[in-house]
């Protein structure tokens, strides 16, 4: 598997972005003794709040100008098991953006070993939150995700990429 590895631009910030190192709560723990499904996302949820951060769409923009963004699907695979006491950090790769779109990618990571436990790949819509309906990126915005999408794109594609859920077909 293509992993999501950094690449340095001098006067850009390295690709793809990393998020913080984040610890598994023991709540999230199931049953089964490892990680529940549903806390995979809020993990990769918290690494994209840290990167629209980067992009000034964090909570003060969605106060001072009434715009936010709204996930419109979103396709996990989990590929290895994590426990509780494993440090995570998320690899984003930015892979397309349009005026309302952000196309992104998410590698969950064990943050000291460096194996892939899960990938996410999302569809994200600008949304004006006044009309609450999808909305084009104010234009400083859209130059700053430009800018990213630009570094993002000299990164090798990962696998699991653009890939669909279903049945194997029979042989």
């Amino acid at each position: 598997m293509t992993s999501l590895t950094t690449a340095v631009d001098e006067t850009i910030r390295p690709a793809p972005f990393l998020s913080s190192v984040m610890q598994i709560e023991p709540q999230w723990i199931d049953y089964n003794g490892h990680l529940n499904m549903a806390y995979y996302n809020v993990m990769m949820d918290r690494a994209i709040d840290e990167l629209w951060l980067e992009f000034g769409l964090g909570p003060a923009y969605r106060a001072e100008r009434h715009g936010s963004t709204f996930t419109a699907e979103c396709h996990v695979r989990y590929l290895r098991e994590i426990h509780l006491g494993d440090p995570v950090q998320v690899a984003v790769m930015l892979l397309g953006a349009d005026d309302k779109r952000l196309h992104t990618f998410e590698e969950l990571r064990h943050a000291t070993e460096g194996w892939v436990s899960a990938t996410s790949e999302n569809m994200t819509l600008h949304i004006d939150m006044t009309a609450r309906r999808a909305a084009p990126f104010p234009p400083d915005i859209r130059a700053r995700i430009d800018k990213i999408a630009e570094a993002h794109a000299a990164v090798p594609r990962p696998d699991g990429i653009g890939r669909s859920i279903g049945m194997p077909r029979p042989k």
